[in-house]
């Protein structure tokens, strides 16, 4: 198995968890949570300089349903994170002693609803991907053969993680901040941190399920649609 594809999904995954982590900015603190913010950009400027050459693909890609979905896709998510950037830097307390700091209200509510929708995007994105990164579980895990048993005990847990992404959802307020509504129905990290990406994980799991059955689904249905070849 390639190794340097290996660290690739190795620091994805790590800048996934970094993302997760700045979410709990109540529980970190602001400098911590800056140092986070920090690290994951670093990551995903690691992440774009392995994907570079996929950018030069976009004008020849196939003009498919799926194909064109993941490109508008990668867009909106790159909007995201550009925006998040950008207000992380207006409001950050670490850097206001060189610049005049835009710390407004509505800048931080910019910021929180771009990092909630860069969850819910990364975790579509993901989905898009989810079959080669269960390739590469099941080449780390030697399973070399499918089984109807193992298939069955994976889509239970499918199902019971999308369920409790779903109860999350309500839990964490996503609706509130997804649409940038005003709520002071912020998770108490005195009751429980553990609890809090537990969720965040749960939602993330839901989008990514959602996802990829969605696509399965897509793929069945045109290739029901194609018409039988002739028989030679």
């Amino acid at each position: 198995m390639n190794h340097v594809f290996l660290l690739r999904l190795a620091l994805d995954g790590l800048a996934l968890c970094l993302l997760m982590v700045g979410l709990a900015y109540w529980w970190l603190g602001n400098l911590v949570h800056e140092l986070v913010g920090t690290g994951m950009f670093l990551l995903l400027i690691v992440h774009n300089v392995f994907n570079r050459r996929w950018y030069g693909t976009i004008p020849k890609a196939r003009r498919e349903p799926r194909a064109q979905l993941n490109i508008w896709l990668t867009l909106v998510l790159a909007l995201m994170m550009l925006t998040l950037l950008i207000t992380s830097v207006m409001i950050s307390k670490a850097l206001s002693g060189i610049m005049v700091p835009f710390a407004g209200f509505t800048v931080r509510q910019v910021h929180t609803l771009a990092a909630y929708w860069v969850l819910v995007v990364v975790s579509i994105h993901l989905g898009f991907r989810w079959p080669i990164i269960m390739g590469v579980a099941r080449g780390l895990c030697g399973i070399r053969t499918a089984s109807t048993t193992k298939t069955s005990v994976l889509r239970t847990i499918t199902l019971a993680v999308a369920a409790h992404g779903v109860w999350s959802a309500f839990e964490l307020g996503l609706g509130t901040k997804l649409s940038m509504r005003m709520t002071l129905d912020w998770w108490n990290f005195e009751e429980s941190v553990a609890g809090f990406f537990v969720h965040c994980i749960a939602v993330s799991g839901l989008c990514i399920s959602v996802t990829y059955y969605a696509t399965k689904l897509l793929g069945r249905s045109k290739a029901g649609k194609r018409p039988a070849q002739a028989p030679v």
